[in-house]
């Protein structure tokens, strides 16, 4: 397991990370969750991730007792929360000054930690002036109780508000951003973020590394039972990603995954590390084995040449036009 630095930060985050969401309290079991986070930290994962949305707060509570009961330093690791859905009532929900601050305590209580060392403005929020998200986020790493913040799927135009609303203000501004990135989704990172890469020095959390476990060849036959898309809340993930042109691309991907005598999930997660701008890859697992084999995927960067980058690009097709400046 290698470290790379997230974007210009001076922090070290392990090129695969492991996240909570859709498992912890809610598909797997406290006997699961804590052998998939135990046997990541092992392997050298340090940055787990997490949201106060995530299982309405009970994946942070799952995941806050292992850590506390693990017992691991915590210069060895990195915890995250993201911050947007807390509930329904007005002042629950958004990234309002009144929200964020009550989120931010209620993770650091959940999670059972004395600081978050990432947290993400899980949405832009439309109804609240980006000086107020910013600043908040500033006060949170001036009191000690954040050490980054960061987004999550917001566009590169939001981003260089927020960059440009700190730097105005000499204010901490955003460090990372945390979008979905893998083999069919590509255009956010690989174009619209480009110049954030190259003129700010952001730094990439990304989630879905194998589209809902589509780059996993388990739908090629149909949606098996208990698998994450047959959950009614993600049924809008379905509609998008089971479709037959993916499909087709997953199966031709699975025969060159074969010939290179590694599995197709290992082959996903290596092509997304191959790209320079990826500070992490956060993986995902409703069983240990799954974890195990995902974590190879560190091992067989490697077997990526530049040769067998082509014939990806060829089952893909799907290779986003960069802008040229």
């Amino acid at each position: 397991m290698e470290d790379r630095r997230l974007g210009k930060s001076g922090v070290q985050v392990s090129e695969l990370s492991f996240g909570s969401w859709v498992t912890f309290g809610n598909q797997v079991d406290m006997k699961v969750a804590k052998e998939c986070m135990y046997y990541a930290y092992d392997n050298g994962v340090n940055f787990f991730d997490n949201a106060e949305v995530y299982a309405h707060g009970k994946s942070e509570e799952v995941m806050g007792e292992i850590i506390q009961n693990a017992g691991w330093r915590r210069d060895t690791y990195l915890v995250s929360s993201k911050v947007f859905w807390g509930g329904e009532l007005p002042n629950q929900k958004g990234l309002s000054r009144k929200h964020i601050y009550e989120a931010c305590h209620a993770a650091l209580r959940r999670l059972k930690v004395d600081y978050l060392d990432f947290y993400f403005c899980h949405r832009p929020d439309k109804q609240t002036p980006m000086e107020e998200t910013v600043w908040t986020m500033h006060n949170l790493i001036q009191q000690g109780k954040v050490l980054y913040w960061g987004t999550s799927e917001w566009s590169a135009q939001e981003i260089q508000e927020a960059i440009m609303v700190a730097r105005t203000n000499n204010l901490i501004g955003p460090s990372m951003e945390q979008p979905q990135y893998n083999m069919l989704e590509r255009r956010k990172v690989e174009v619209e973020f480009d110049k954030l890469f190259r003129d700010y020095g952001i730094g990439s959390t990304i989630w879905s590394p194998l589209a809902s476990g589509l780059l996993t060849g388990k739908y090629n036959k149909g949606i098996p039972a208990g698998s994450r898309l047959t959950l009614e809340d993600l049924q809008w993930i379905r509609e998008k990603l089971v479709t037959d042109e993916n499909i087709n691309k997953v199966i031709a991907l699975e025969t060159l995954a074969l010939e290179l005598d590694i599995s197709l999930a290992n082959l996903a997660l290596a092509w997304c590390l191959k790209n320079p701008h990826v500070s992490t890859v956060i993986t995902g697992a409703t069983k240990l084995s799954q974890l195990e084999q995902n974590l190879g995927a560190a091992e067989v960067k490697q077997s990526l040449t530049d040769e067998v980058m082509e014939k990806i690009e060829t089952i893909l097709d799907n290779k986003p036009n960069k802008p040229t400046y």
